[in-house]
């Protein structure tokens, strides 16, 4: 056998694996959902930053605050509309199942799961509850001195404050929900090999010959395109309805 055969002979099986590989992987997340997650990930840090840079970048501040409510409402309406799984019936489970997936997972013994895992999807819930509270409690919020949300006029100045103390410390709690998160993630790379980021990115997970495959077949982008379009102009007419409020009451 030349050296030339022995390099065909290398391509093909390298080509086989790629094959094999490819036939293995399935489409999970939709186009949407991987926009929202990483559009997220720079709306916070964007709020994070600007809030640390000083109250003259307040104005930027409360434009990263409009894009969490705009996407954490979209991922919300999402897990009703959207497709097989993203929706939120096909990956809440029980406390149980969720307890007993992390503990297989440090055992090395976890079920596969093609969508969001038990501990996974628990929480997904999670960080879009906090989020939101945390974006909409800014929206009433001052520090009594240069900025006021733009909706403190609705509300008297003993609730904004309140408001405004639950949103300094809100931040707190999703910042170790995140930490939390990057740590499942690379836990999931140690002990079961899953590369969650790559599938993020690209849409599409290695599954186990064993599991049950849920190939998604669209992204439904114009629903979503749709969905998007009516939260933000939801937003925006209510930011611009939104009253003065009295220079006497903050």
């Amino acid at each position: 056998m030349t050296i030339s055969d022995h390099f065909d002979e290398a391509s093909a099986f390298e080509k086989r694996r790629a094959e094999e590989y490819a036939a293995r992987q399935s489409k999970v997340w939709d186009l949407p959902v991987r926009l929202f997650h990483w559009s997220l990930v720079v709306a916070f840090a964007g709020a994070f930053v600007t809030n640390r840079l000083g109250v003259s970048y307040f104005k930027y501040h409360v434009w990263c605050g409009y894009a969490v409510i705009v996407l954490v409402s979209f991922r919300i309406l999402w897990g009703f509309t959207g497709t097989h799984h993203a929706l939120f019936k096909n990956f809440l489970r029980g406390p149980g199942a969720a307890a007993a997936y992390a503990l297989n997972l440090f055992r090395g013994r976890a079920s596969g799961y093609l969508g969001h895992n038990p501990l996974g999807g628990w929480m997904v819930i999670f960080l879009l509850i906090v989020l939101a509270v945390q974006a909409v409690s800014g929206l009433f919020g001052n520090d009594e001195i240069f900025n006021a949300g733009p909706l403190v006029g609705l509300v008297s100045k003993d609730t904004s404050l309140s408001l405004t103390s639950l949103h300094r410390h809100l931040f707190y709690w999703i910042a170790a929900a995140i930490a939390l998160h990057i740590s499942a993630v690379i836990a999931h790379r140690i002990f079961d090999r899953s590369d969650l980021v790559r599938a993020m990115i690209t849409g599409r997970k290695k599954h186990r010959s064993t599991e049950k495959v849920e190939d998604i077949s669209s992204s439904r982008i114009w629903l979503a395109l749709a969905l998007i379009i009516a939260i933000a102009g939801a937003l925006a007419f209510i930011m611009s309805h939104a009253p003065v409020p009295l220079d006497d009451t903050f």
